[in-house]
């Protein structure tokens, strides 16, 4: 069955409905769905899409995280879910872009956001949920790398050995709940107020993950990285913790590249994820020398 005609097939419709293709994921296939009701439309956006165990993406953990994300106030409603489909309401917003998160003043909006997700959305979440570890994940991707005898097997010890070394240097650990995919693309702006979308990865991680992945993902500077550490603590960042972040910034980078490089393989979705797999191990080389030439 296509997309369209499953879509229509979903049980949840009252009656006719219209949509319109979603771009911008690499995961999955998004649509915006419009129904038309007895006094006015209602609109949702339906995301396509069942486990991904390769990618450690179980359906139920991303409604169970999406649920008490609503509840918390940072993400739109589910109303409606069957296997391989996800509705939620739409919110008229515009996604942002790495240009406009690096923007100060967005920056200042961001944290509370995401301190709000850290601290609120664990309050509001039921049944068994997940830890995202990124070191484990990492080493996961790389065997199921090995099974599939990519042609980046060469690179992988290496990479390995470099996940060791951030794990070691990322400690002492604090656990919260993190989204641990924070993507422009997965803020929305409605003009009034932000929004946190997308959340097939939340699961309890370090902070730091997040915050580092904020700023590799929209490549801020520096000096913005501290002022973000700086706000998110609400006191002055110490270098003990300022060498934690950035091991956690780097294995953030550490992670996408080998995510990529999965998705190489087993992705559906048409996108160029070898050069996504070069930029993002280019990006990940700079990081880690930097990292090595500082801390070691």
């Amino acid at each position: 069955m296509d997309n369209e005609k499953f879509i229509r097939a979903l049980s949840c419709w009252q009656s006719e409905i219209e949509m319109v293709p979603l771009e911008g994921g690499i995961t999955n296939h998004n649509f915006l769905v419009t129904e038309q009701g007895s006094d006015s439309a209602r609109q949702f956006v339906v995301r396509l899409g069942h486990d991904i165990p390769v990618h450690h993406i179980l359906r139920f953990n991303e409604i169970a995280a999406s649920n008490a994300a609503h509840a918390a106030g940072l993400s739109p409603a589910i109303r409606h879910h069957e296997p391989g489909a996800l509705v939620m309401d739409y919110v008229p917003s515009t996604a942002l872009t790495p240009e406009l998160v690096r923007n100060d003043t967005m920056l200042e909006r961001l944290v509370p956001l995401i301190q709000s997700c850290h601290r609120d959305v664990p309050n509001f979440l039921r049944g068994a949920s997940v830890v995202f570890w990124v070191f484990h994940v990492v080493r996961d991707y790389a065997g199921s790398l090995k099974d599939v005898d990519s042609p980046h097997l060469d690179k992988l010890p290496a990479l390995l050995k470099a996940a060791n070394v951030l794990e070691a240097a990322a400690s002492p650990y604090e656990i919260v709940f993190g989204h641990n995919d924070l993507l422009a693309a997965n803020l929305l702006d409605d003009g009034k107020r932000l929004w946190l979308i997308d959340w097939e990865y939340g699961g309890f991680n370090s902070p730091l993950f997040d915050l580092g992945g904020l700023a590799s993902n929209n490549e801020i500077s520096e000096k913005q990285e501290r002022w973000l550490l700086d706000a998110y603590y609400e006191t002055d960042v110490k270098d003990e913790l300022w060498r934690r972040y950035q091991a956690m910034k780097t294995a953030s980078l550490l992670r996408e590249t080998l995510w990529s490089m999965i998705s190489e393989v087993h992705a559906t979705v048409n996108f160029d994820y070898a050069e996504y797999t070069k930029s993002n191990l280019q990006n990940f080389e700079a990081s880690y020398a930097n990292f090595k030439r500082v801390y070691q």
